[in-house]
Order: structure tokens, then C-alpha cells, then sequence
């Protein structure tokens, strides 16, 4: 129980909740700036909070040449289904502007 409570609290804050969110909706790699940029956070924050995500196995990250991208750890439990689902709930008018800013920025990426 010890793993599920650690992931409880590690979506306890809103940022953190925010973050996945959206690694949720947008169904694609993203790396920290983007996620400042979206969530008008500071850098420092933003690593702190993908790192206590990491930590729980909430996130992942893959290095491809100069840049950290994030994304969702695969599921592999009826719990982390469970969470996942519980996350797409969130309407996305709740997150509109934030949705709306990562498109542009994800369609700005030159490959």
C-alpha cells in the first residue's frame, strides 16, 4: 500500500496534477521548457515537480540529443487504470488556456 500512497501524495499538489494531466491529454513527449512555458512555472520548480513524479513512476523521461522529454509510464496495474482514468475526468475547460499553449508550442517543434 505503501506505492499507492506515495502516488496519492505525489498528485496532491497542483502542479504536479496539472503535469500529468496534460502528459495525459496530449498523448506526447515534452520536455521541461515546454512545461514552463505551458504552466507559467519556474524551471526549478517544474524539475522538482517531474522528479517527485519520476520518483513514484508516474513519468518517465527519454534523452534524444540536447533534450529531456517526459511521458507517461506505461500502465501496468488495475491502480495506475484507475488513477489514469480518474485524471482524464478533469475537464479540459479547467485547462483550456494550458492545452491551447501546448499545441502551439508542440506544433512549433522542428523534427
Amino acid at each position: 500500500m505503501d506505492k499507492q500512497i506515495e502516488i496519492f501524495k505525489a498528485l496532491s499538489d497542483a502542479t504536479r496534477l496539472k503535469i500529468v494531466w496534460l502528459l495525459t491529454n496530449i498523448d506526447e513527449k515534452i520536455c521541461v521548457s515546454e512545461i514552463v512555458e505551458v504552466l507559467e512555472e519556474h524551471q526549478y520548480n517544474v524539475s522538482r515537480h517531474l522528479k517527485i513524479l519520476k520518483n513514484v513512476k508516474l513519468v518517465q523521461e527519454v534523452k534524444e540529443g540536447k533534450w529531456v522529454f517526459y511521458y507517461l509510464t506505461p500502465i501496468e496495474n488495475e491502480f495506475r487504470q484507475l488513477i489514469q482514468d480518474a485524471i482524464k475526468t478533469i475537464p479540459e475547460s479547467q485547462m483550456h488556456n494550458e492545452i491551447k499553449k501546448c499545441k502551439v508550442l508542440l506544433g512549433k517543434r522542428e523534427n
